[in-house]
Parts: structure tokens; C-alpha cells; sequence
């Protein structure tokens, strides 16, 4: 029997590289690597990871491993926007701020940013891997780049 920390590093790559729809079908890949898991089990590692389930867009569903979010850096240039864990992206259009995620990380993104912004944010809308940042009126481009470096430093 292979360890639980080794077990939850396979899961968690398998959630990176493949769409996951079932514990049946992950528990079969599972399986196929030689890990002799029960569903309980999985269903228990799949809490400890924190995984969710969120739509496609074809109606289906897939497993995702929370964001590994770290600070965007506090200049506007889209270029620092690199793919430091889930937010990869954001720009501006006038007031309005569009910030770019990995696939299936915008809906839990905005719902940080509806959350734990101050006053700076009226709002967000979140598709798969985009959202729609709507600053109160007077809020600049510097004040919202700040807000969003704030939010989602990497916790020590």
C-alpha cells in the first residue's frame, strides 16, 4: 500500500492534467497506477485537497484543485500578469478591469474579490476563466491593481 501524502500527489496531478468528471473514473486512474483505493477513501482525499466540482460549458462537471494564487505585482504592465498560480491576467478597458484565470477558477476568484474587497469594488462577473471587475466610481487602475495584489497574497 502506497502512503496517503504520495496517493494525494497523484490525485492532485491527475486533477492538473486530465478533466475529471467521477470519483468512479478518478478511482479508476487510480487504480491503473496501482493505488488500491476505496471510494470513501477518495471521497476523503478529495476533501483533504479541497477539490471541487464546477460546470463546463458543454453541461458536464469537473473536479478542480483550489487556486495556488500569489501576488500579482503592483505595476499595470499585462505582462507581470504571468501565470503566478490561478490569476493569470488583468487589464483594463476604461474604468472597467478584466482579470483573466485558469480554466474553472473565475466564479471562486470573484467571489473573493466580491468578498474581501474594501469599497473599491461595485461588482464582478465571472464566466470559466474570465471576470468582469467593476470599480466604484473615483477608484483608479493602481487602487484596484492593489486591491487584488492584497487579496491574494500567497499565505506564509
Amino acid at each position: 500500500m502506497k502512503n496517503k501524502r504520495e496517493r494525494l500527489g497523484i490525485i492532485s496531478e491527475i486533477l492538473r492534467m486530465q478533466v475529471i468528471g467521477s470519483q468512479e473514473e478518478l478511482l479508476d486512474i487510480l487504480r491503473a497506477k496501482g493505488y488500491d483505493v476505496t471510494q470513501a477513501t477518495l471521497s476523503r482525499d478529495l476533501k483533504v485537497l479541497k477539490v471541487a466540482k464546477t460546470p463546463l460549458s458543454n453541461g458536464a462537471y469537473k473536479y478542480v484543485l483550489p487556486p495556488q494564487i500569489k501576488p500579482i505585482s503592483d505595476e499595470l504592465n499585462a505582462h507581470n500578469f504571468t501565470s503566478h498560480g490561478a490569476v493569470l491576467n488583468l487589464e483594463f478597458s476604461g474604468q472597467l478591469a478584466v482579470v483573466k484565470t485558469k480554466p474553472g477558477y473565475a466564479s471562486a476568484i470573484a467571489w473573493d474579490i466580491d468578498n474581501r474587497s474594501n469599497d473599491e469594488v461595485l461588482g464582478t462577473i465571472a464566466g470559466d476563466d474570465t471576470i468582469l471587475l467593476i470599480p466604484r466610481e473615483g477608484v483608479t487602475r493602481a487602487d484596484i491593481t492593489k486591491m487584488i495584489n492584497m487579496i491574494f497574497q500567497e499565505k506564509s
